[in-house]
C-alpha cells in the first residue's frame, strides 16, 4: 500500500492480530464455560465444580479455574469394603475462619477451614475432625488448649454442626461420614446423649461390628443398606465400653499430625498409634498439615509436596494406601489441588488406573480410560455436588473483574502463553 510509510501498517496489523488474539483468548470462556486451569475474572466463569482462585504462593498471581469438589469414589466403583477406598477429611472441620464469635467477644485462636461443615460435605469431605469440650453446661467445639474450652476459642454447640451431618446424611441416603473427635467432654454418657440428640444414633456404626484384627470392614454397599453409614471414633479408650463410642486407635494406624507429618521423607506413627504397618487395623488416617495454619501457603502445600508425601506413607505403611487423607483449607491448591490426589489415590487401588478418572465401571481390574491429568475438569455426575449444589465461602472466590486491571503492551503475549510451559510439565 503507498499509504503505509516506514512499515506503520504493519506494525499496525500485528498489533490488531495480537489484541484480536488477547481478546478471543480472554473471551473465550466466561459464564461457566471455563474449564479446569482457565483464566477467569469471577466465580462464575468456570464451569459447575470448579472456582476462580490463585496460589500466589507458588507464583500464580492471576486467578484460574481451580477444582473444588471431590469426585465421589463409589460412584464409580461401588461394593467394595469401606477400607480400600480414600476420602477426604477435614482436620478441625468446625474452625471456620469466617464464623462469627461469640457475641462481645473477640476470638483468639487459630482457623483450619474456610467454609460451613455443610459445604465442606457437599464439596466432598467424608470425614470430619472435631474437637468436642465441656463449655456453657452443654458440649461445644473449642480450637483451645490445657483440655478447657474459654469464650475466646468457643465455636459454637457441638450439636449445631452434628445436625448438620444429620440434614446430610437424611438428604443423600447412600453416603458414610465419618466423626474423629477429639474428646474432652467429661460428663456421663455426654457424646452417647448428644449424637441421640441430634439424630444421628440411627445412622450409627455399632462398635460390636467393626473389625479388630485388621480384617476388611463391611462393603459399603452393605454399609447403606444396614443404614450404619456414621463411624464415630473418640480420643478417650473408656469410652468404647461406657458409651459405645469406638477408641480411634483400636481401628486405624494414623501419622504424626503438625510439622513432623509434613516433613518431607519422613512418616513416623503418631504416639498413640501402632506402626503404620502394622496389620492389626485395617484403616489408616494419613494427616497432612503444619503445626501453625496459614491460609496463604495451603494451595502450595496441596500440590507437589502433598502427593510426594502420599508417596512416603504409602511406604511407611507397608504399600497400604491411607483411607483418610486429613488437610487444613481443603479448597486451597494450585489447580487440581487434594481432590485431584485423592483421585490418584483411589485409582490404584480400587481399579488399578493412575486415577480414579481413568476407571470404568464394570470392567476388568486394569482397564483403563484415557485421562489427561490436572487438565481435566471432574465429571460432574460423580461430584459430591451434582445434585445438592456444593458451593465455597472462603476467600480464594473471586468477584473483582479482571477488567480493570491494566497491562503494559509487552505483557500481553506473555500473558496468553505464561500457562503452556506449565501445563506441558503436567502432561
Amino acid at each position: 500500500m503507498s499509504a503505509c510509510i516506514n512499515g506503520l501498517c504493519r506494525a499496525v496489523t500485528v498489533s490488531l492480530l495480537l489484541l484480536s488474539f488477547f481478546f478471543s483468548f480472554s473471551s473465550a470462556c466466561s459464564n461457566g464455560n471455563c474449564q479446569l486451569l482457565d483464566s477467569c475474572s469471577s466465580a462464575t466463569d468456570c464451569v459447575p465444580g470448579l472456582y476462580c482462585g490463585d496460589c500466589p504462593a507458588v507464583g500464580r498471581s492471576k486467578p484460574v479455574c481451580t477444582r473444588g469438589q471431590a469426585t465421589i469414589p463409589t460412584s464409580i466403583i461401588n461394593g467394595l469394603p469401606f477400607n480400600k477406598y480414600t476420602w477426604l477429611m477435614t482436620h478441625n472441620a468446625f474452625s471456620n475462619a469466617n464464623a462469627p464469635p461469640l457475641p462481645g467477644v473477640e476470638r483468639i485462636t487459630f482457623y483450619n477451614q474456610e467454609d460451613t461443615i455443610t459445604n465442606q460435605l457437599q464439596n466432598g469431605v467424608r470425614g470430619l475432625m472435631l474437637d468436642m469440650y465441656d463449655f456453657n453446661n452443654d458440649i461445644w467445639l473449642c480450637h483451645s488448649l490445657r483440655g478447657q474450652c474459654f469464650n475466646f476459642t468457643a465455636f459454637q454447640p457441638a450439636i449445631n454442626t452434628l445436625r448438620e451431618v444429620e440434614a446430610f446424611l437424611s438428604q443423600n441416603p447412600t453416603e458414610i461420614v465419618t466423626i474423629i473427635i477429639e474428646d474432652y467432654v467429661h460428663r456421663p454418657k455426654g457424646l452417647s446423649t448428644l449424637f441421640a440428640n441430634a439424630g444421628l444414633d440411627k445412622y450409627w456404626f455399632p462398635v460390636s461390628k467393626m473389625p479388630r484384627k485388621g480384617e476388611d470392614w463391611p462393603t459399603v454397599s452393605d454399609m447403606v443398606q444396614e443404614n450404619h453409614r456414621l463411624l464415630v471414633f473418640t480420643s478417650v479408650a473408656a469410652k468404647e465400653d461406657e458409651e459405645g463410642v469406638a477408641y480411634q486407635w483400636r481401628y486405624m494406624v494414623e501419622n504424626e499430625s503438625g510439622d513432623p507429618g509434613v516433613k518431607r521423607g519422613s512418616c513416623p506413627n503418631r504416639k498413640e498409634s501402632q506402626p503404620l504397618n502394622s496389620k492389626s487395623s485395617s484403616l489408616f488416617l494419613m494427616n497432612y498439615f503444619p503445626t501453625y495454619p496459614v491460609e496463604k501457603d495451603a494451595c502450595k502445600e496441596h500440590s507437589a509436596p502433598l502427593a510426594e508425601m502420599v508417596g512416603t506413607c504409602l511406604k511407611s505403611g507397608g504399600n497400604r494406601m491411607p483411607n483418610f487423607l486429613a488437610v487444613n483449607f481443603y479448597m486451597r491448591s494450585d489447580g487440581g489441588g487434594v481432590f485431584e490426589i485423592l483421585d490418584r489415590m483411589n485409582g490404584p487401588v480400587l481399579c488399578g488406573c493412575e486415577t480414579l478418572a481413568a476407571c470404568q465401571p464394570g470392567a476388568a481390574y486394569g482397564s483403563c480410560k484415557n485421562v489427561t491429568l490436572q487438565t481435566r475438569t471432574p465429571n460432574m455426575d460423580s461430584t459430591a455436588g451434582s445434585n445438592s449444589g456444593g458451593s465455597y465461602s472462603g476467600s480464594v472466590q473471586f468477584s473483582r473483574s479482571l477488567a480493570s486491571v491494566v497491562y503494559p503492551p509487552n505483557t500481553i503475549v506473555a500473558f496468553c502463553f505464561s500457562w503452556l510451559p506449565f501445563l506441558m510439565f503436567l502432561l
